[in-house]
């Protein structure tokens, strides 16, 4: 089990990088994380959703996702509450303090994924959540030591030197877990380091007699990773780069509630985009030629939010100098005439007034629709792929301008000057033909070469590789042991 000493410390990308490299050692590996708090899903082979970064570590494993690589998902919707999804498919809704009280009934359902995993792997990677040093949340714990003491899995701890303190980082967590919490803890890896690796070799007897712990090796800064998809809002700020020539300028505001960020990864890649992520009391730049709306976890919410940034009047004023806007799923949503919730799902019963740039209105209701799909771009015929994970039933005149058609069915809506479009299809920008043609839509001169399968893969065969050449996966390897056994 990869544990970090804070959020960000780079777990999900060391637990990717290693499935890779496990596996291209002929290992059969699966990853796991017991409890992820993200709104960055993705659906799963065998029905429901997961969090965003497991499903980028079955890529790593050249597995199929699967609900029980994730059995607990926490998607936040308000500051202090989040829906919670269970192997899949969603249990409900529920407010922080009570979330505590939930936690020990749902280690039967984790640690049953995890069998279940062991079951068909040579080698689980599990990655925690956060840190284990929250003593505070211990009570019930199911993302770290909790689970590590159920499941009996040995740990490994990742610290992050970039932030600074990481000696303190690794003895600080150390002093503040139990006797039996440290008895599982087998090493630690220094992760994100920038320069020669061997300046830290003076720390290492330092750490050696605070804690007893070896060291696995020390990872140095990995420019590959930056070609994979970010986890959730932690990583939204390493998606935008700049480019200050760049042909195409793409204003994405920055709402409490985006979900789906791998919408935005591959405009991030295009050499002809600069992304810019607009934060809250900034607006937005009259030099942007497309204003992206992604997906929302609370749509109404996020919708009230852009209004009291005023990015709806900077929106209106886009579209009137002949800017393009484009919302996928909560931002199709967002543009249309109205927003309903009369079953209160995102907060108290409502129906709020849209942003108006398309003749269509939405209705929230219970059925969540969680799958992967193809579709065709109404325009020229452009076979797609993508996924749906979205609430609400949208209707009205705008949808005789469909956008794309899903399994058969139109989807999407385009205004009348083809400025303004918008449908629920997750990952339209990740199709290099339909961005290709979107971009030149933008700018004439625009010609798109990205493959952003292959930029993918690629980048996860740079990271495993860079962490053979960091890590001491024999001595990793070693410490594993067998599903159920102490």
């Amino acid at each position: 089990m990869i544990q970090g000493t804070c959020s960000n410390a780079g777990k999900s990308l060391v637990v990717a990088g290693l499935c890779r490299a496990f596996t291209r050692r002929g290992l059969s590996v699966r990853p796991f994380k017991p409890q992820n708090m993200s709104n960055n899903a993705a659906p799963a082979a065998d029905g429901g959703e997961i969090g965003r970064a497991q499903a980028l570590q079955a890529r790593a494993c050249h597995v199929p996702p699967s609900v029980h690589m994730n059995p607990v998902l926490l998607k936040p919707e308000t500051d202090c509450g989040s829906q919670v999804v269970v192997q899949g498919r969603m249990v409900g809704r529920v407010r922080a303090g009570d979330y505590y009280g939930m936690k020990p009934s749902l280690l039967p359902s984790v640690l049953e994924s995890f069998a279940r995993l062991g079951d068909e792997a040579d080698l689980v990677l599990v990655e925690g959540a956060g840190s284990p040093a929250e003593v505070n949340l211990r009570s019930g714990d199911i993302a770290n030591m909790g689970f590590a003491q159920a499941a009996q899995v040995p740990v490994v701890l990742v610290g992050d030197i970039e932030r600074g303190g990481v000696i303190a980082q690794l003895v600080g967590t150390w002093e503040l877990l139990d006797p039996d919490e440290r008895a599982l803890v087998k090493g630690y890896i220094v992760n994100k380091f920038r320069g020669d690796p061997r300046l830290f070799d003076t720390a290492l007897p330092i750490l050696a007699a605070r804690t007893g712990l070896r060291s696995f090796g020390t990872v140095t800064w990995c420019d590959a990773a930056a070609d994979l998809p970010k986890e959730d809002m932690l990583g939204l700020a390493e998606i935008a780069r700049e480019r200050p020539d760049a042909r195409i300028v793409v204003a994405v505001p920055r709402l409490p509630r985006l979900s789906n960020l791998d919408d935005l990864d591959p405009l991030a890649q295009e050499p002809s985009v600069r992304l810019v992520i607009v934060e809250p009391g900034a607006p937005i730049g009259a030099d942007a030629d497309l204003v992206l709306l992604p997906g929302s976890k609370a749509t109404v919410a996020d919708l009230a939010f852009l209004r009291a940034q005023g990015w709806h009047i900077d929106i209106q004023a886009h579209v009137r100098r002949g800017g393009h806007v484009l919302g996928l799923c909560g931002g199709y949503q967002m543009l249309g005439r109205s927003i309903a919730d009369p079953l209160g799902l995102e907060g108290p019963p409502a129906e709020v007034e849209g942003l108006g740039l398309l003749d269509v209105a939405t209705e929230l209701d219970r059925t969540k629709t969680v799958r992967e799909t193809t579709a065709i771009d109404l325009h020229d015929g452009t076979a797609l792929h993508g996924y749906e994970i979205h609430l609400g039933r949208t209707t009205g005149p705008g949808l005789e301008r469909p956008m794309i058609r899903i399994d058969g069915h139109a989807d999407g809506a385009v205004s009348p000057d083809g400025r303004v479009a918008g449908c629920y299809l997750h990952g339209l920008l990740g199709n290099d033909g339909w961005r290709a043609r979107y971009l030149r839509s933008l700018d004439p001169s625009v010609r798109s070469a990205l493959d952003v399968q292959q930029r993918t893969e690629a980048a996860l065969d740079g990271l495993a590789a860079h962490l053979e050449a960091c890590l001491d996966l024999d001595e990793l390897l070693a410490v594993a042991r067998p599903v159920g056994t102490s």
